[in-house]
């Protein structure tokens, strides 16, 4: 037996040849095909058929579509393809004897070439080695593929050329196709599983004229029409708050947000997040869910509560280890500076408070960018000696008031607010918090985030008035949360890029 190869040409040469070809079966461009049954379905129906036997009969005739991936020979009376549909490869057996013409035959085998995509009617057998195949009435080429596919052996590993041309991707590389199919699970689970707890899905503005709800650098655009700036949106939470006011009591959203940050293997400036807001919770509350929907997605996907990430064991079991972060962070400099009576200032909000972290970094040589606001610095301390040791699920909780402007005061410790981030190898994935919902301390809390705007923090969103308005209206108590999608289905794909589970990553064109 031969393989049909393709000819030896440069990838021009190919396509120009390909075009000029003077052939009505290139030509033909079909607006429809009608599939009688999809590859899983033809591999379930006809699983009983024994080796070496043929259902020749017209009652079994079926109708398949996929684009050929393999092309060999046996002779010229004999042609043998495997086409792909939808992660499913099945085998076509064409003879001579079988097919409805034989000069059609001989031509139409001449011109196929991998990739093309076509259309098969014929009747299912198994082969005498035990594969199941079509073996073909008629062949027609759908879609013929103008350029040489790349060998799926060595497939494509170029990730510029990858990511550009994902539709090559997906076509040559199988576990690809995989990521995103699981990713459309964890979507789907998520959507039903808070359905399920009488959450509304709602759908807020990605464009607007103000930004706000995390702090990050958004990306700025013009409205021609109403002559104003506008921004795209880096969080939905002040929206979403909005609507619990106005009665929706448990609502989220699976949506896109945008921001103007750099770019690694785990920050890209699109991303996809889930937030929802559910009066009458607190972040005690949103701790039980977070730990129940995480273990139940990690079973449904992995039938394990340990998945294998890179060389690492991560363990999905709850209960999850919890982290008070200024305790931890208290005691690790306590250990660095040989100092068991060092602690942090009760006010951090001082400029006092703010000169001592710095001194405090600079002691234990961990180098902030600036601006060296309050903020930054504690979260360059956490990110330097907490987060790394979070492999196993881990909440880091009760945040300093300076670092979360959104959030409700804890109820019996001073100076630190009712909210967690969850990590999972070093990286957050979870943000919760109760939900401040006292519009004067909120007003206060603006004034006081536009201190380090003041300092040259771009990122801190100007003081959104408008929400101060809306919770003046009254904002029940309430716990807000939010999944960062793409980085879960990261460790769930068990890949360190997450690029390899967004379809069409941002990439720069610039570069030569």
């Amino acid at each position: 037996m031969e393989i049909a190869n393709e000819p030896n040409h440069d990838m021009e040469t190919y396509y120009q040849e390909r075009i000029n070809m003077d052939n009505k079966y290139l030509k033909a461009y079909p607006h429809k095909f009608s599939k009688s049954l999809e590859f899983n379905q033809f591999i379930n129906k006809y699983k009983h058929i024994n080796d070496g036997e043929r259902l020749m009969e017209n009652e079994y005739i079926e109708a398949l579509m996929g684009r050929i991936v393999f092309k060999r020979s046996s002779g010229k009376k004999l042609y043998f393809y495997t086409i792909h549909s939808n992660g499913q490869n099945l085998q076509i057996m064409s003879d001579l004897k079988t097919y409805h013409n034989n000069e059609e035959f001989n031509e139409l085998h001449a011109i196929i070439k991998r990739g093309d995509i076509v259309g098969i009617t014929g009747y299912p057998c198994r082969t005498k080695k035990g594969e199941l195949s079509i073996i073909p009435i008629t062949i027609e080429i759908l879609a013929p593929c103008y350029h040489i596919i790349p060998n799926e052996y060595f497939g494509v590993v170029d990730k510029e050329i990858r990511y550009g041309q994902r539709y090559l991707d997906l076509i040559i590389n199988k576990n690809v196709r995989n990521n995103f199919i699981t990713r459309s699970k964890v979507i789907s689970f998520l959507r039903n599983y808070l359905e399920s707890m009488n959450f509304i899905e709602v759908e807020t503005p990605i464009l607007n004229n103000k930004f706000g709800g995390a702090t990050a650098k958004p990306f700025q655009t013009y409205h021609n029409a109403m002559r104003q700036d506008m921004v795209m949106r880096i969080a939905p939470e002040l929206f979403l708050k909005q609507l619990v006011i106005g009665g929706l009591d448990r609502v989220f959203e699976i949506g896109k947000q945008f921001r103007n940050e750099s770019i690694d293997t785990t920050h890209n400036p699109e991303f996809t997040s889930c937030e929802f807001y559910m009066a009458g919770a607190d972040y005690n509350d949103l701790i039980e869910i977070t730990q129940d929907f995480l273990s139940k997605v990690v079973l449904l996907l992995n039938d394990n509560l340990i998945i294998k990430y890179l060389n690492t064991d991560i363990d999905f079991t709850p209960p999850f280890k919890k982290i008070d972060m200024m305790e931890e962070l208290t005691n690790i400099i306590r250990d660095l500076t040989n100092n068991n009576h060092f602690s942090f200032p009760e006010d951090l909000t001082t400029e006092d408070s703010r000169l001592k972290l710095i001194e405090i970094c600079s002691k234990i040589n961990v180098k902030c960018s600036p601006p060296l606001t309050t903020s930054r610095l504690i979260d360059k301390l956490v990110g330097e000696y907490i987060e790394p040791k979070c492999i196993n699920p881990t909440f880091i909780m009760n945040h300093p008031l300076i670092m979360s402007p959104l959030a409700k005061d804890h109820r019996s410790i001073n100076g630190v607010t009712e909210r967690f981030e969850l990590f999972v190898n070093g990286k957050e994935i979870c943000n919760a918090y109760t939900e401040l919902n006292n519009p004067i301390v909120q007003k206060e809390r603006f004034m006081m985030a536009m201190k380090d705007k003041s300092l040259g923090d771009d990122e801190v969103p100007g003081a959104d008035m408008d929400f101060v308005k809306a919770l003046e209206y009254g904002l029940p108590p309430t716990g807000g949360w939010g999944i960062g999608i793409d980085r879960l289905i990261m460790f769930l794909c068990n890949t360190d890029s997450i690029r390899e589970v967004i379809l069409f990553p941002t990439r720069n064109t610039n570069v030569n």
